[in-house]
């Protein structure tokens, strides 16, 4: 019978969510969408992330950002919410600690929305429908450059 070590993983890369002390970066998912926000935390968590929290609105993400604060390395946000747009909850996030890191999530069409984003204080952006590969891109990015 072989062991487990006798095949070497195809995959065997670091975990992009793991920090250089060996901690997870911890995420904080804001999305109207329970499909999207358990597609987000699936991929996050396959690359090691730690996802601390989920909000269904903007509001709840201000309510969870507040709470959690500062442990929180990193906030995805839908653009489109109801109660609260994610536009508007980025501009309270922002004013409540001015370094926070957040990656907006927009479906396609949403360019002048993107853009007030980014002048917000939005850190990056991603595009539904959601890949895997370009949302660990994005945010391990954003997370380096911070």
């Amino acid at each position: 019978m072989q062991a487990k070590g006798d095949y070497p993983n195809i995959n065997a890369s670091e975990p992009q969510g793991i920090k250089e002390d060996g901690s997870p970066y911890r995420a904080l998912l804001i999305d109207d969408s329970m499909f999207v926000a358990k597609q987000l935390s699936q991929i996050l968590t396959s690359a090691g992330f730690s996802v601390v929290a989920t909000a269904a609105d903007g509001q709840e993400g201000i309510e969870k950002y507040k709470e959690l604060y500062p442990n929180v390395d990193v906030v995805t946000m839908d653009i489109t919410m109801p109660k609260m747009d994610g536009v508007t909850a980025l501009q309270h996030i922002m004013e409540f600690d001015k370094d926070a890191c957040v990656v907006m999530i927009s479906a396609l069409g949403k360019d002048d929305l993107v853009k007030k984003s980014l002048m917000t204080g939005a850190k990056n952006y991603i595009v539904k429908p959601l890949d895997r590969k370009k949302v660990l891109e994005r945010v391990v990015s954003t997370l380096k450059k911070m």
